[in-house]
């Protein structure tokens, strides 16, 4: 299996893959909402503040991870949200997601940045290094439905501490109803 950066000629794909894998978990309104979610992500975010991995190959997409900046008013590090993590229905179990957030990980530290943080499944997460963050911890752009998946770590060799300052994440995620 081929993990890739960049969104290497799959564009157009993307979004539709996302419908596709959230619909069939989640049901029919949260694969349109990830269709939205990430076509807003392509669409309206500066390339210099959004990474894309995919696994597989154009015509074949397994997978799709994005990371976009989050910025801290008052912290110098540079901070990145890791949301969402998709992984095609029939190819789920193989460790493809474990693999994508891993090579997205890698690079991240590579890029330079400082710390990714994450909103999702601690159980899932936490295999992957996230710890969880209380939001006086770290501040997230919006108020949280479930304050239990809000996590984070570090990606340098330093120890993850506080982020200070409120956040603003890009304008595809600044949405509080997502939150």
């Amino acid at each position: 299996m081929k993990l890739s950066s960049g969104l290497t000629g799959q564009e157009a794909a993307i979004p539709e893959f996302y419908r596709d894998v959230f619909a069939a978990s989640e049901g029919e309104a949260e694969g349109d909402a990830l269709f939205a979610l990430t076509q807003a992500l392509m669409d309206t975010t500066p390339p210099e503040d959004l990474f894309c991995v995919t696994a597989g190959e154009v015509g074949d997409l397994k997978g799709c991870i994005f990371f976009s900046r989050l910025f801290y008013e008052d912290d110098p590090r540079d901070v990145v949200l890791m949301s969402p993590v998709a992984v095609r229905t029939d190819c789920q179990g193989q460790g493809i997601g474990r693999k994508l957030i891993a090579y997205g990980l890698d690079l991240m530290r590579q890029t330079g940045l400082d710390v990714v943080v994450t909103y999702g499944d601690p159980a899932y997460y936490s295999k992957a290094g996230f710890q969880p963050m209380t939001v006086e911890f770290a501040s997230p752009p919006h108020a949280l439905s479930m304050p239990h998946g809000w996590q984070g770590q570090s990606l340098t060799k330093s120890d993850l501490t506080p982020l200070a300052g409120s956040s603003r994440c890009v304008s595809a995620f600044d949405v509080p109803e997502m939150w």
